[in-house]
């Protein structure tokens, strides 16, 4: 008596699917709202030299809008877009209150192609 079947289900031939690039249509200035600032961390500093760009996102901002949003304002197609999102911190405060609430923040890392720059000034 075996826990686990002996029988192999027969796999079902597959509908390769294309990969479709995904696009959104933004409306004029949207680009700005979804792209609140550049990242500026020792860190984000640091990986700009291999071509990776970091920005603060707004909560409702995709992968395929953050994409968007930087073909439009900078004029640059990125490569892959990943998406971070970052937890509400405790931190101690210098009142009577004690402690207090950083804001949870969301961060999109742009990879742009080789010879790609993004200028900020």
């Amino acid at each position: 008596m075996a826990i686990f079947g002996n029988k192999k289900k027969e796999k079902k031939a597959s509908v390769t699917r294309k990969h479709r690039a995904r696009t959104t249509k933004l409306t004029v200035g949207e680009a700005h709202d979804i792209l609140r600032a550049p990242w500026f961390s020792e860190k984000a500093l640091i990986v700009t030299e291999k071509g990776v760009y970091t920005f603060e996102v707004t909560p409702r901002a995709t992968k395929a809008s953050v994409a968007s949003a930087i073909k439009e304002v900078f004029g640059v197609e990125p490569k892959k877009v990943h998406i971070a999102n970052l937890p509400a911190k405790k931190k101690a405060m210098r009142t009577k209150r004690g402690v207090g609430t950083r804001v949870a923040r969301r961060k999109a890392y742009v990879y742009l192609n080789t010879g790609d720059t993004i200028q900020f000034a």
